[in-house]
């Protein structure tokens, strides 16, 4: 499988830097207290943080570089806020952080620790570039324009139903199927994580100039965190991981 960033997005956005954390064999069946323990530790953190400082979520510093990136590339972060500040902005406001199912809170857990967009995805869901070969190993996901053929299937949306980018949005994309509209702003349904999703790819979006320490932190984080708690009986957890860089901007696994 591979991940891969369009050139075009480099040249809007060139200390554009992506850890990339790719597990298998992932049991996300049951619940894991400890996971959920860590997400409500670290949004309890993020409140009292807001509270102490008085700060908006959109003026904090490490949402700052996020907000410059979306203008950047053609998207108004009043109105379309990257994951991050999403996330700080509802636990600010006192909404808390609801639990999900064990790869996404141990996703939104780490991003709150390290106050930095990361997307979950489940890799078998992934397809080729021609749009076949569900799950193969040619399939993979691209950060790059999107084209008069790409569709965005909202969260609840029933099969055949759209939102449609215009041409030229900045997405995650597998084939033609839209993982991620406007960069890190809403997943869609395909590739969402269920509790049948054994196989997921973690993308972590930084900046080489603001982040970079805290991309390998996260990552280094989510390799010993998914030992500690994702390991199916009688088998054992997978991890790949990588940067995708301007300079690298393919990574296959």
């Amino acid at each position: 499988m591979f991940f891969e960033v369009d050139k075009e997005i480099f040249d809007k956005v060139p200390d554009l830097v992506i850890g990339v954390v790719a597990v298998q064999g992932i049991d996300n069946s049951k619940e894991v207290p400890a996971i959920e323990k860590m997400l409500d530790k670290y949004a309890e953190e993020c409140r009292q943080y807001f509270e102490a400082s008085g700060n908006k979520a959109k003026e904090d510093p490490c949402v700052v570089p996020y907000r410059e990136a979306f203008r950047a590339i053609g998207i108004n972060p009043n109105r379309y806020a990257c994951s991050i500040e999403a996330l700080m902005d509802r636990i600010a406001k006192g909404k808390g952080m609801p639990h999900i199912n064990p790869a996404v809170d141990l996703g939104n857990a780490l991003s709150l620790k390290y106050r930095i967009p990361i997307g979950a995805h489940d890799m078998y869901s992934f397809v080729k570039p021609d749009g076949k070969g569900r799950g193969s190993e040619e399939a993979g996901i691209s950060i790059r324009p999107s084209t008069a053929d790409d569709h965005f299937r909202p969260f609840g949306a029933p099969e055949g139903e759209y939102d449609d980018p215009e041409p030229g949005e900045v997405v995650y994309v597998s084939g033609n199927e839209i993982r991620t509209r406007r960069w890190t702003w809403r997943q869609s349904e395909q590739g969402k994580m269920q509790e049948k999703t054994s196989a997921v790819f973690y993308p972590i979006d930084g900046f080489a100039d603001h982040n970079l320490e805290d991309v390998k932190k996260t990552m280094k984080d989510f390799t010993e965190q998914v030992a500690n708690y994702f390991a199916r009986s009688g088998s054992r957890c997978t991890v790949a991981t990588g940067l995708v860089t301007k300079d690298e901007p393919r990574f296959e696994f």
